[in-house]
């Protein structure tokens, strides 16, 4: 197809990359590449087109050409003129600027060409986009997200830190996460905030407030409640409500370290409320692991009715975390049902008198909020 550039002939200085010195050669552009001469009777080398590299991409400005040999490392050979320098582009496109261009932006293409693909999937497929994407950040950069919301959940309000309380605290947090069989190691953080709620948010964190425990009637309802947050959790819906309510933009500002909104994430996660099903999902979870924790679930059940009833409930609750599980749905009746009927088997209290009231009382020693972020 370009017969009419082989058999041409150019000066060029060639390098064998053995000795250090190089010599003039007559060079050969022939069908099966660069015919290169040598000295006295050995063979001529042929460097295939495909494989060659040149120091520089070759423009239709090139007025030489320093070109290397992939199975001769250290072997160059130089061109002068822009004659074999048009003619190597053509004899071996891989060389030029354009192709270069193509191979920079090529991992991008594909790259655009896989999120359409997974996009594409997901819609046919019926799945939840963010949860998709959800379900895709690795831990690590989940690990992050959860401390960024944790950090601005607590902020201007005191970390809950009484070492009796803290006891009581890991022991019924151990016995529930020994019951989810999922291997998640989650983090307990108590503030000392009026408000009568608990939040799940990523990294396997629950961030509980001291005016849920001044709420409760007994370290079953703490339980119980612990456990449905610990379900919110398992199903990373605090990840996916936050993917969708700030969009993949954010979320990649956050993986990439940067701050700007995220520094507002426990205050995003405040607003959101979970779906009917998500509600469903950790209820079931909650039944399942108080069910394999030995704690009875009518303590869950009798603080969900109280609170559900209780007048100015979801001002009260807030929006998120328990206020949406609580006012957001007509279904309430119906889930308390569910959590009733789950009884039923041996059951033993959360926590004895003494380390309930020892929890009850975790607020008497505190850290200021600039501390949260580590006190896990």
């Amino acid at each position: 197809m370009h017969s009419d550039l082989f058999h041409q002939r150019f000066e060029a200085r060639y390098t064998d990359g053995r000795t250090a010195g190089s010599r003039d050669v007559m060079v050969e552009l022939t069908e099966r590449g660069i015919l290169i001469p040598q000295d006295g009777s050995a063979a001529p080398l042929i460097w295939p087109f495909g494989a060659l590299a040149t120091a520089e991409p070759l423009t239709d400005h090139a007025i030489d050409a320093l070109v290397t040999y992939s199975y001769q490392p250290g072997a160059t050979l130089f061109v002068p003129g822009p004659r074999f320098a048009r003619a190597l582009a053509t004899l071996a496109p891989q060389l030029t600027a354009s192709a270069e261009r193509w191979r920079a932006a090529s991992p991008w293409l594909w790259g655009a060409a896989a999120t359409v693909a997974i996009g594409v999937f997901v819609w046919l497929a019926g799945l939840s986009p963010a949860h998709t994407i959800a379900n895709m950040l690795p831990d690590k950069a989940r690990t992050a997200m959860g401390r960024q919301v944790v950090k601005s959940m607590t902020d201007g309000r005191a970390v809950c830190r009484d070492d009796a309380g803290l006891k009581a605290l890991e022991k019924l947090t151990g016995r529930l996460v020994a019951a989810t069989h999922d291997g998640k190691a989650f983090n307990v953080v108590v503030i000392d905030w009026g408000l009568v709620n608990a939040f799940a948010t990523p990294g396997e964190n629950v961030v509980l407030t001291s005016g849920l425990l001044d709420a409760a009637n007994g370290p079953d309802e703490v339980a119980g409640v612990l456990a449905h947050e610990m379900g919110h959790g398992l199903e990373l819906h605090p990840e996916t409500g936050l993917v969708r309510a700030m969009g993949l933009a954010a979320a990649t500002e956050l993986l990439m370290g940067g701050s700007g909104t995220l520094s507002n994430l426990g205050i995003v996660l405040l607003q959101l409320s979970y779906s009917r099903d998500a509600e469903g999902e950790a209820d079931d979870h909650a039944i399942a692991i108080l069910r394999d924790a030995r704690i009875s679930s009518k303590g869950f059940a009798r603080f969900f009715e109280r609170m559900s009833k209780t007048d100015g409930s979801a001002k009260r609750l807030g929006k998120g975390g328990l206020g949406g599980m609580l006012s957001s749905h007509p279904d309430t009746d119906e889930r308390l049902a569910k959590v009733l009927r789950s009884g039923g088997y041996a059951a033993t209290p959360a926590l004895s008198e003494r380390e309930w009231a020892a929890l009850k009382s975790i607020c008497r020693t505190s850290l200021p909020s600039a501390k949260a972020g580590h006190s896990e």
